[in-house]
């Protein structure tokens, strides 16, 4: 409430003086005024979020300026008094924008609640304002999809934040990989579910605009500013503010948002008093936020106080397993979309999803799904609509895949038959062991390729590998291993075969 301003617009000082102290006995900031002039004046110099103007005044009409309020600032409430009410003049300052109408001599307790609620429609007609804008946006966001191990940790992540109410929380992720949805996700799942959630793409903003869109102006600010405006910190108060691409904020901005963080407290522009921000700060980037530090491109001051909370999100790359799961997540979305029945994709489709590196991570599939549903017309979604950089790499790697099979088919064939198992016999581990190292053997240490020779996702091939001790440091080691020492030989006796 301390920041709600009331001018009191009245030539009875009497009246002025009781309604300036019950009003700022009660938490408002009040300023006077006995004539028409004096009222302009101040409107200017004060700044009024509410006017109480007496319909009769030594140089003016009340009713015309009431107009001239309105005219100057249309968001401002105003509450007209007058010690003779009557119907058309009530009906009048109505039509003309007046929030209420009260007689004198009135009782001051039902004033004071005349003004609270007139305060409270007013926060709500803002509130509102800004959550139709947001439904604008986007009536309904992306849910993250996903069963692999690093998923499971990120939801940790997520409800670790939410429950501990962690004031600054830092995502770091290349672009399309979910930033927005896990701040989201943030959002819903913690006590402040029922504020506001404010979201600014710091990139997207000029510099000029950035510190107004965040902390709000006063009317005059600046050239274009014709009325006050509250920022994104002021309406998401309770809320949580997520600053995305903040690695691209300017350096003189970076300073402010630290003092947020600091004092709880930030100015509108043009204003000359602070404002309380209770809010969550949520930022975002898919920067190296540490070297752009070290570059001076980035204040270390704000990296640290950001850093308390660090969320990083791995690239669809790194969590194929997840791909299934994500394209029939999208079709069920874009058939309530589209209004159509797509039921999922063909085999030879999925592997050409698969086997794509998706530079643009789940965005770039989501869109890659909705391409070929708007031009595929069966229920199951073939190749012939995929983008034609999907299907290039898919091919090349077929390819290179091929002529390395062929070339490596004399010592490492993998057909059935040729594996005999020894006299001795050997358990299901040790074999298991065998084969993981053979794949690496045959990727070149490539983990992602090993993987995909085993037919199993990169993560549970990384499991598997620390099971059985095998560190990524020494793997070069236990390669050669294989061909001469003791690995060799249990190779040899159970894969004749396969190992020269």
């Amino acid at each position: 409430m301390e920041h709600n301003r009331i001018l009191i617009v009245d030539d009875e000082k009497l009246i002025s003086w009781s309604l300036s102290v019950m009003l700022s006995k009660a938490g408002y900031a009040v300023e006077t005024a006995a004539s028409g002039s004096e009222a302009i004046n101040k409107l200017s110099l004060f700044k009024p979020d509410m006017a109480l103007l007496d319909i009769r005044l030594p140089d003016a009409d009340g009713l015309d300026l009431l107009q001239q309020f309105k005219l100057r600032d249309e968001e401002l409430s105003v509450i007209m008094i007058t010690a003779n009410a009557d119907v058309d003049s009530a009906v009048r300052a109505l039509k003309l924008g007046a929030e209420d109408y009260i007689g004198k001599p009135f009782n001051m307790e039902a004033l004071r609640h005349v003004i609270d609620k007139a305060f409270e429609k007013r926060q709500l007609r803002e509130k509102l304002d800004f959550f139709r804008k947001e439904l604008r946006k986007k009536t309904e966001h992306d849910k993250l999809v996903g069963n692999s191990a690093s998923m499971v940790n990120l939801f940790k992540m997520i409800k670790v934040c939410a429950d501990t109410d962690a004031k600054t929380v830092l995502i770091l992720g290349e672009s399309g990989t979910g930033k927005e949805l896990v701040a989201r996700a943030i959002h819903n799942h913690s006590a402040r579910a029922e504020a506001p959630f404010a979201e600014v793409n710091c990139a997207a903003i000029p510099e000029t605009l950035l510190e107004s869109e965040l902390f709000g102006h006063e009317k005059g600010a600046y050239t274009d500013a014709s009325k006050r405006r509250k920022g994104i910190f002021e309406l998401a108060e309770g809320g949580t503010v997520f600053l995305d691409e903040i690695g691209d904020m300017p350096f003189s901005m970076q300073a402010k948002v630290l003092k947020v963080i600091e004092t709880k407290r930030f100015r509108r522009l043009g204003a000359e008093e602070d404002i309380q921000a209770d809010v969550r700060i949520i930022a975002a980037t898919h920067q190296d936020l540490p070297a752009m530090v070290k570059e001076r491109r980035f204040r270390g001051d704000l990296f640290y106080r950001l850093n308390v909370m660090n969320i990083p999100l791995p690239p669809l790359r790194e969590r194929t397993d997840d791909i299934p799961s994500l394209v029939q997540y999208f079709i069920e979305r874009l058939n309530e979309e589209y209004g159509r029945r797509v039921e999922g994709v063909s085999p030879e489709t999925m592997a050409y999803l698969t086997g794509y590196g998706w530079p643009g991570n789940v965005r770039e599939l989501r869109n890659a799904i909705e391409r070929t549903m708007m031009l595929e017309h069966s229920r199951i979604l073939t190749p012939v609509f995929l983008n034609a950089e999907i299907k290039q790499q898919y091919e090349t790697a077929q390819n290179k895949s091929l002529h390395v099979d062929s070339h490596a088919s004399a010592q490492h064939s993998f057909a059935r038959g040729h594996i005999t198992i020894p006299t001795g016999g050997i358990s299901l581990e040790e074999l298991e062991r065998q084969l993981i190292r053979m794949g690496l053997e045959i990727s070149g240490g490539n983990q992602t390729k090993a993987a995909k020779y085993l037919k199993m996702s990169r993560d549970t091939l990384r499991y598997r590998m620390k099971k059985f001790g095998m560190s990524e440091s020494s793997q070069k080691d236990e390669w050669c291993d294989m061909k001469t020492g003791e690995d060799s030989a249990v190779s040899q006796r159970l894969f004749p075969h396969l190992v020269s």
